[in-house]
């Protein structure tokens, strides 16, 4: 297999069970010399290796793959499968919906995160990313124009506005050309569409509307596609402080009232 499988797990300090034993040394070759698609050995050759029992093997696997880089079937050896952010996607959820402090450490994240990414994205976005960022920003220009008319169709104009948002902020992490970047979106993304609504009502009760908040995106589009890092960044920044306030101003209202967030 490789030399990671060659021995025993390895000790660790303190009372690391077997079990998480396995699982850290299997991770650890999955992530760094293994290819999505692959299988892993079987049960009986991995405990001969790392010297435990078939169990140790078996419950070290249902780890890795509860940790989203294993795919586990009935009758067939656990496969290697792309890594994604789901299980810190469902803690990021969890954390907004429960407590509001999560949304402004969410936004806390972005900064770090979508600043550095739109500043890079102005370096290196491709002809195909810069198509992705047009394209997302074409799908709020209407849905924004859809809503400004009124009507029934309003309510799905927003839930569009949303998802194209998602879409464009998404394809500032792609455009970085930063795998890491990429993958922290991921795994934001869930959480980004309650934290968009959110701040889409308290720009509303702060006087502003969705053009506004588009007006905010072609900023950071136009500063990509010049590309220019400096007004990238100060851009998507800006962006990202008007919607902490946004947020701010909804919480305050719900600790007030006593209405719902969701």
């Amino acid at each position: 297999m490789t030399r990671a499988m060659s021995g025993a797990a390895p000790a660790r300090a303190g009372a690391m069970t077997a079990t998480a034993s396995v699982a850290e040394s299997l991770a650890q070759v999955i992530l760094g010399e293994m290819a999505p698609g692959q299988s892993l050995p079987s049960e009986g050759d991995l405990a001969a290796r790392f010297g435990v029992s078939r169990l140790t093997v078996r419950e070290a696997i249902k780890m890795l793959a509860g940790r989203g880089l294993l795919d586990v079937g009935r009758g067939r050896r656990a496969i290697v499968i792309e890594p994604s952010g789901v299980a810190f996607s469902d803690f990021l959820f969890t954390l907004i919906q429960n407590d509001p402090k999560g949304l402004f450490d969410l936004i806390e994240l972005r900064m770090s995160i979508e600043v550095q990414s739109a500043m890079l994205a102005a370096r290196r976005v491709s002809r195909a990313g810069l198509a992705a960022l047009e394209n997302a920003m074409q799908g709020m220009r209407e849905a924004t124009a859809q809503f400004n008319a009124g009507g029934e169709g309003a309510s799905d104009a927003l839930l569009r506005f949303h998802q194209y948002d998602v879409a464009f902020h998404e394809a500032v992490a792609l455009s970085s050309g930063n795998r890491m970047i990429s993958y922290m979106f991921e795994a934001m993304a869930a959480p980004l569409r309650r934290s968009f609504n959110l701040s889409r009502r308290g720009h509303e009760e702060r006087g502003g509307s969705l053009d506004d908040l588009l007006a905010a995106h072609v900023a950071v589009l136009d500063a990509i596609r010049s590309g220019d890092p400096k007004a990238a960044g100060a851009a998507m920044r800006t962006h990202l402080e008007e919607t902490e306030r946004d947020i701010q101003k909804v919480l305050n209202a719900t600790t007030r009232d006593g209405p719902s967030t969701n």
